[in-house]
């Protein structure tokens, strides 16, 4: 068994609570790790064997560019979307990370981490 993860991949999506953050948009960081088998894949050498990371990365988009109005909302949809795709992977987690949100105040991000 192996942990894949692939971390910071960024979008430019229309999330938020407030309508200004759905109309303009900012930006977000997707992480996501899971589990999977990856004995066939160690020694054969071929993606074929293993999770392709860009078919992954396809899916979180898709998924990032449908709005929503709260990150766990996205977080879960990712989640699922990841578990129907590639039905060889378990124990998903995902953090999403808004960066420089509107909340009253200087920060890097705010982040859900969802498991």
């Amino acid at each position: 068994m192996s942990t894949i993860s692939i971390e910071n991949m960024r979008f430019y999506a229309y999330h938020g609570c407030f309508e200004q953050e759905r109309r303009i948009g900012t930006e977000f960081a997707v992480s996501i790790w899971f589990d999977t088998d990856t004995e066939k894949a160690e020694v054969s050498d071929k993606v074929e064997d293993t999770v392709d990371y860009s078919k992954v990365y396809q899916v979180v988009n898709k998924q990032m560019q449908t709005p929503s109005h709260i990150l766990e909302h996205v977080g879960r949809r990712i989640m699922n979307a990841v578990s129907q795709s590639f039905p060889s992977v378990y124990n998903i987690k995902v953090k999403i990370s808004k960066l420089n949100p509107p909340v009253g105040g200087q920060m890097d991000n705010v982040s859900v981490f969802l498991s």
